[in-house]
């Protein structure tokens, strides 16, 4: 399939949509703290999300035509083993735990006399680590390594580069910092008003030449754990994705634009003003 560009009308509402999920994640900080429930997280952002305007693309996603299925929250939670696509519950979080929040949240701003089956919904999707009270070093080390391994790919992308730089230099990053493993079963993505669309991102060394273009919007969002890649889905909810080892993982994710000359981060979060600095080094 081909890899969309986005028109300037695009650009601009994906712009809209990526400051909102990095608002949320900056929203959400002083609440993720030992004894609260990755429910009361879930409920926190979902109210967020609704008094600016927007939906959670999580809820519901996924759903069959019955809407059965679908994923049931409106954020991902994943605690410590989980690697991705954590449902938040009634589990409380404590001290030394690491949990990476994934917001992804979209909303539409086509004209108001646009009708109903016209109107697109535009998504930005992001998530970081959160490291809850004394945290090991071993666990401070994976989610430094891992925020770390995503600044190194983002540096890659400029037009014309191809897209296998991306893995390529997550895995090279990845393999000089340690015995970690990269989890090959999930990928980043192209997003806009479709949630998930091509390309799709690998996080480790790939054969894909195709090459990127300015007004391309995709997400770089590598899973690294702290033994080996491999995962497990939980058979019961069928979404909890685990380490197979059942050791801790990582995961940080960024919405790149890619412009005439290299990069926009549509999700960069307030703490990350100095985002040109970062992808200079």
């Amino acid at each position: 399939m081909s890899i969309a560009i986005k028109t300037q009308d695009e650009i601009e509402k994906m712009r809209v949509a990526g400051k909102l999920a990095a608002r949320t994640l900056d929203m959400i900080e002083p609440f993720v703290k030992a004894g609260v429930t990755t429910d009361e997280l879930d409920a926190i952002c979902a109210k967020f999300t609704a008094e600016n305007g927007a939906l959670a693309a999580p809820l519901n996603y996924g759903a069959d035509q019955n809407g059965d299925g679908g994923f049931p929250k409106s954020i991902c939670t994943s605690v410590n083993h989980v690697v991705c696509h954590g449902i938040p519950s009634e589990q409380t979080l404590k001290n030394g735990d690491i949990i990476n929040i994934d917001i992804t949240c979209k909303i539409c701003l086509d004209p108001e006399d646009t009708p109903e089956a016209d109107k697109k919904y535009y998504h930005g999707d992001t998530s970081k680590m959160f490291l809850i009270g004394d945290v090991t070093p071993e666990n401070r080390r994976l989610c430094r390594i891992t925020q770390e391994s995503l600044y190194a790919s983002m540096r890659k992308v400029k037009p014309g580069t191809k897209f296998s730089e991306i893995g390529a230099t997550i895995q090279k990053y990845i393999k000089k910092s340690g015995r970690y493993g990269i989890v090959k079963d999930f990928c980043g993505h192209g997003i806009g008003y479709v949630f998930h669309e091509e390309p799709q991102i690998l996080h480790y060394k790939n054969a894909d030449n195709r090459k990127m273009q300015a007004g391309m919007i995709f997400t770089i969002e590598p899973m690294i754990n702290s033994g080996k890649g491999g995962t497990k889905l939980d058979p019961d909810d069928g979404w909890t994705a685990y380490t197979a080892d059942e050791k801790n993982s990582a995961q940080w994710e960024h919405t790149i634009l890619v412009t005439k000359t290299g990069c926009e981060v549509l999700t960069h979060r307030d703490e990350e003003k100095d985002i040109t600095r970062i992808l200079n080094n």
